[in-house]
């Protein structure tokens, strides 16, 4: 059975971090906590699980403090892990069956990364994150923010979902050090350009973002996901500007990047719903429901897009063009996703009833 070193970089997390502890010590047979300044009682509460607890000077940069986490690691594999994250009990369980059936070939384990959730506690969010790592390979974190591992080899993509519960915090922090390093004139990568206009689109900076977007692209060295996100962000921040003739052309220009996803046939069905064309949006909403990610990918996946919102939009179409048996019939695929959901659930009366005249 394999061993695993827990790797955490915290800062004032006594709202969280025993939460997190409390779900992964017994799974772990070493936790390293490095600390980047706390003034609260995190240390106290990592010693209370027999954490190693390193200091180590804040220099606005994640993957320093990362790979000097890393560093410290002894075991044969690491597991890293955020102090807002938890393991629930049955992925508790799944990574106890991973570790004593993992082949000590494997270089990187992948595990879905569950960041937000609906009202029903049905996961509306996820990716893939490579979490737990051979130690000998000697993986490294790259980026100041926003930063990634850096992987090859062997890789296995497990069923095991590490959960993000958001604890608020410093929604400035990023883009403070984006501006810092601009400050200090140093140059942007273009994973830095894609994530600092992210910065700007979250803090409501449209037209900056719209900018840093596009000399994101210009690069032509983005990953192929963040190409396309990055579409979805300057369609997103078009339309909040009022262009809805530059909107649409970020929507189209996705489909230059990859196969097609479900997103954004949902925004070209948006796009004629608006303009109450109807059957050409009925086109694009069924087009989405085709769409399903693959089990090894590792872009974001909001599963809305495939799953009831294509259907609630295609209710919508169909009741509009009087066609109310096949609005009736795609309510309730809606339904099946969200049981529970009052506009569906209205819907369904509605129909109903005029169904039965």
């Amino acid at each position: 059975m394999i061993t695993v070193s827990l790797c955490l970089i915290v800062k004032n997390e006594e709202q969280v971090l025993g939460r997190l502890l409390d779900s992964v010590a017994r799974l772990v047979d070493e936790i390293i906590v490095v600390d980047t300044g706390s003034t609260d009682q995190t240390k106290a509460i990592a010693e209370k699980y027999n954490a190693q607890i390193y200091d180590f000077d804040w220099i606005d940069d994640f993957s320093a403090a990362r790979n000097y986490a890393f560093a410290k690691a002894t075991q044969d594999y690491i597991f890293w892990l955020d102090a807002d994250d938890v393991l629930l009990d049955e992925d508790q369980h799944k990574f106890i069956d991973l570790k004593q059936t993992l082949d000590p070939a494997v270089d990187s384990v992948t595990m879905r990364y569950n960041l937000a959730f609906d009202e029903y506690g049905n996961v509306t969010f996820s990716l893939r994150r490579n979490r737990l790592v051979k130690r000998s390979r000697n993986f490294q974190w790259r980026g100041v923010v926003h930063e990634y591992l850096e992987v090859y080899g062997k890789i296995l993509h497990s069923d095991i979902a590490v959960t993000h519960l958001d604890k608020g915090g410093d929604s400035d922090r990023n883009l403070k050090i984006y501006q810092r390093r601009l400050e200090r004139g140093e140059e942007f990568s273009p994973r830095d350009l894609y994530y600092y206009g992210n910065e700007l689109f979250d803090h409501g900076m449209y037209q900056d973002a719209i900018a840093v977007y596009e000399r994101f692209l210009a690069t032509g060295q983005g990953w192929v996901e963040d190409n396309i996100a990055c579409c979805g962000k300057l369609a997103d921040c078009y339309r909040m500007v009022g262009d809805k003739e530059k909107e649409l052309t970020s929507v189209l220009r996705a489909f230059g990047y990859d196969s097609p996803r479900a997103e954004f046939f949902c925004r070209l069905g948006y796009h004629f719903m608006e303009k109450k064309d109807y059957l050409s949006a009925i086109f694009w909403y069924r087009l989405a429901m085709q769409i399903k990610p693959r089990s090894d990918y590792l872009g974001f996946n909001n599963t809305a897009y495939s799953t009831w919102l294509p259907h609630l939009q295609l209710c919508v179409c169909y009741s509009q063009l009087g066609a109310y048996r096949l609005a009736y019939l795609h309510n309730e695929a809606a339904l099946y996703y969200r049981p529970q959901d009052q506009i569906l659930l209205n819907n369904r009366a509605w129909l109903e009833n005029l169904l039965e005249q």
